[in-house]
């Protein structure tokens, strides 16, 4: 009988995890048992992934306030002014670190971009920007004309000012602070040549602007904690890019160096079902929500390790343009047959091909990562672990 399921995505539960559990062996387990207990047949291809989450607590891999305090202060000096510029507007994204960068030095210019942060975390709207005559591309503001301009501004899901929270949360650990909103990197050095830039994507090209127009001293987020301080937690490759808020003091890292453990969970999975997995590591998903227009990759990734087998994008040709132009004139299973041997003689390279138009040319980790992430969830559903199937399937499969 043909099948007639094509990709499926679960979620999978497990054991809550703590540092130092075996965590290839927890994931093996509880694939197996998934398994087990709903009766799914295991395949070739099936693709396993692991949040980054779980991967960083079974490292450990966590810091203190104090830990990117010293961090921060070996990197610009006590008693410096920096300029710490374009974070994100998340307390659980940026509120640790931003108390750590306070702690670790005597002023912050603390520089913002609007009417939004790099991921559509809104100040104000572009309505309001053009109902003001302010050129967000070129005007630099004080907290006064901000205020004067637009008032108080909170976040419509948190509720929160992030202008005055932030301005508090450097403010209790006894540092300076001066706020300002500006889009141009070379904007800050009118109040300080030493700049900590905390924007994601963006960040090499901000460094290289900041670098060029004269600034002394320059890091990224991914430039603190890349080594241990006194026993901390780091990621050599991202630094804070990628954390979150632990406890009041503490932050979550990004997982370290994970690529021997996607390659443990891949071959215990072969060892114990005869079948060839793909396993990867994810993080936030790559999509972007049209209500609150907040793009959701606030990681430096969406995968930071992954099995080769994930390695480039999808090859697949357009079944409506193919029905719709190539045979147009056929139906039934005339039609079938026509699409499916089109699908079984396509090209290794589809770049180009109108055939191809309109499938969706990204990285396969960053699609399968956003799958998952969708799947997962962020909060209480309890299944760290995502099993998909059938997402290398074609129609003719």
């Amino acid at each position: 009988m043909e099948r007639k399921i094509g990709t499926v995505s679960r979620g999978v539960r497990c054991p809550i995890i703590r540092k130092g559990d075996d965590l290839a062996k927890i994931v093996t387990d509880s694939i197996i048992e998934a398994g087990e207990s709903e009766n799914i047949e295991f395949r070739d291809r099936d693709i396993v992934s692991v949040t980054e989450s779980v991967v960083a607590r079974a490292q450990g891999n966590y810091a203190s306030v104090d830990d990117i305090a010293k961090d921060v202060e070996r990197k610009f000096g006590k008693d410096s002014t920096i300029g710490v510029i374009f974070p994100i507007t998340s307390r659980n994204r940026f509120s640790i670190c931003l108390k750590g960068m306070a702690r670790g030095v005597k002023k912050i210019v603390l520089m913002l971009s609007y009417p939004s942060d790099e991921v559509g975390n809104q100040l104000i709207s572009l309505d309001l920007i053009d109902e003001k005559g302010v050129n967000p591309y070129s005007d630099v503001l004080s907290l006064e004309k901000y205020r004067e301009l637009f008032g108080e501004n909170k976040h419509q899901f948190t509720g929160v000012d992030y202008v005055a929270y932030y301005s508090s949360i450097i403010k209790e650990e006894g540092c300076e602070v001066e706020v300002i909103f500006a889009n141009q990197a070379k904007a800050i050095l009118d109040y300080t040549d030493k700049v900590l830039t905390c924007d994601i994507h963006t960040r090499a090209r901000t460094k290289r602007i900041l670098k060029a127009n004269g600034a002394r001293v320059v890091y990224g987020l991914d430039d603190i904690l890349t080594e241990s301080i006194d026993g901390s937690g780091y990621n050599t490759k991202y630094g804070l890019l990628g954390s979150n808020k632990s406890t009041e003091d503490t932050i979550k890292l990004f997982p370290n160096e994970c690529k021997d453990l996607v390659l443990n969970i891949q071959k215990q999975l072969l060892d114990r079902t005869g079948k060839h997995f793909e396993v990867m590591v994810y993080g936030d998903g790559a999509f972007k929500d049209p209500q609150g227009k907040i793009w959701e990759l606030a990681d430096p990734v969406v995968s930071p390790a992954y099995t080769d087998g994930l390695i480039g994008t999808p090859n697949e040709l357009k079944l409506k343009y193919l029905a719709d132009n190539d045979f147009k004139d056929l139906n039934g299973e005339a039609l079938k047959e026509a699409i499916s041997n089109r699908i079984k003689t396509k090209d290794n390279n589809l770049v180009g091909n109108m055939a191809s138009e309109g499938t969706t040319p990204r990285q396969l980790t960053d699609l399968i990562g956003s799958l998952c992430d969708l799947t997962s969830g962020s909060g209480d559903k309890g299944t760290p672990i995502v099993w998909i199937q059938g997402y290398f399937d074609n129609y003719t499969n």
